[in-house]
């Protein structure tokens, strides 16, 4: 990474630990990084330079631990859209990087759900260290904790399950989905047909937004 890469990862990193993050500079920023480079400049902004392995409470058919490209979080924070009023949250948060870099992009109030007790503890230093108050990590297991998540409205899901767990999960959504419109964002994975879920026409296979009904 070139030096004055490095050098602005840096000053993004005393703005927000200051106090005085402003989401349009920080956007400027990033897009100021050749995309190639985006992952790692925001790994240096962020300080998560050392990810626990994947540990025992990992379920079976749960998906390890895998970081989200910045580019497909772009993406989704355009299309979705997320906007500051939104409160997003990361169905497999693992050690908040999408949770921290959408409510740095946006405002957004983020909710992490993990069930990786380490990968929750590294989340909150992330927040503690940054002071972002707006963002949080919550440990257990997704497929059940989706349901309590009644102020969400942009929900984002990464390979997290699939089968019964996933169906578990837009099932309970349901009735959260009956309060407010809800916008499902899904990275390789196609959600099953749900009667109170459609699919925006003309995304990728990478990344599908579904709204509800």
């Amino acid at each position: 990474m070139e030096a004055q890469h490095l050098t602005s990862a840096g000053a993004a990193r005393r703005s927000i630990e200051g106090g005085r993050h402003d989401p349009s500079a920080f956007r400027a920023a990033l897009l100021g990084v050749p995309a190639s480079e985006r992952d790692a400049w925001v790994d240096l902004v962020l300080g998560l330079d050392d990810v626990p392995p994947d540990g025992p409470a990992l379920p079976a058919g749960g998906v390890p631990y895998l970081p989200s490209s910045v580019e497909v979080i772009l993406r989704m924070v355009d299309e979705a859209p997320v906007r500051a009023t939104d409160v997003f949250v990361d169905v497999g948060a693992g050690p908040g990087r999408v949770i921290a870099l959408v409510h740095l992009l946006t405002g957004a109030g983020a909710v992490g759900l993990e069930i990786q007790p380490e990968l929750v503890r590294v989340a909150d230093s992330l927040t503690t260290r940054l002071g972002l108050p707006r963002v949080r990590c919550i440990e257990g297991d997704a497929a059940t904790l989706a349901a309590f998540m009644v102020v969400g409205s942009v929900f984002f899901l990464y390979c997290p399950f699939s089968g019964a767990r996933l169906a578990k999960v837009l099932d309970d959504l349901e009735p959260i989905a009956r309060t407010r419109r809800l916008r499902v964002c899904c990275v390789h994975l196609p959600l099953p047909p749900r009667s109170w879920l459609t699919r925006e026409p003309g995304q990728s296979p990478e990344l599908e937004i579904y709204r509800s009904a």
